[in-house]
């Protein structure tokens, strides 16, 4: 091939495309209001805007004028829900006016018997709380993000602050649960270990582990 063919030949190669990584990955959905929605639907603790920004690929002065449209058009919808930032991060809350509903709700949901696995959530906040929900998991060793919520719902426990190292949800149990066990105190608790044998080894070690 002479040198002239070469040069033709060589202007018909079409560009490379971009490497994956330097191509944009956009809002993970189809508008950033949806992706947002989305995001602090799933979250079981308030999400700061950094984070939705960075999941979002979004500056955090645009995430943050969204959320704030997003939550003005909830009220004037009249919506359920409303979104309000809380703890740092954003996070959806039922409105005051439907109160009465959810009350209901909860109180038809006390009649239903709690399943294992809350019960023995349940028993691991009742002996270890204040307790976030890592924790919770390390010592079931299975993801108990649904089962905080059942027990949220019913009353049993409830967040009690945050843990000044990790930011994460303290998990404390209630009045409720008190008036449910028959008992006046934490202390009438009868003792873990017949019940949970190696919970205080569990906590020990996700503690190291996280140290």
């Amino acid at each position: 091939m002479s040198e002239q063919e070469q040069a033709a030949a060589a202007t018909d190669v079409p560009d490379a495309e971009p490497a994956e990584s330097e191509q944009p990955q956009g809002f993970g959905a189809p508008t950033l209001a949806a992706a947002l929605e989305a995001l602090v639907l799933i979250a079981d603790e308030p999400v700061p805007v950094t984070a939705l920004a960075e999941v979002t690929n979004t500056p955090v002065a645009v995430v943050e004028t969204e959320l704030n449209r997003l939550a003005e058009q909830y009220t004037e919808q009249g919506r359920g829900f409303a979104l309000r930032q809380s703890g740092g991060g954003w996070r959806l809350y039922t409105r005051d006016t439907c109160a009465d509903a959810v009350t209901r709700w909860v109180k038809d949901g006390q009649r239903a018997r709690l399943s294992q696995a809350a019960m023995e959530t349940l028993a691991i906040i009742a002996y270890k709380q204040p307790i976030t929900r890592a924790r919770i998991a390390s010592v079931r060793g299975v993801n108990v993000d649904g089962v905080v919520r059942t027990l949220l719902a019913r009353g049993l426990v409830a967040e009690v602050g945050v843990e000044p190292t990790s930011q994460a949800s303290l998990y404390s149990t209630t009045e409720l649960f008190l008036e449910r066990m028959g008992i006046a105190d934490l202390e009438s608790l009868p003792d873990i270990a017949p019940l949970l044998p190696d919970i205080d080894d569990a906590v020990d070690l996700f503690d190291s582990m996280n140290a």
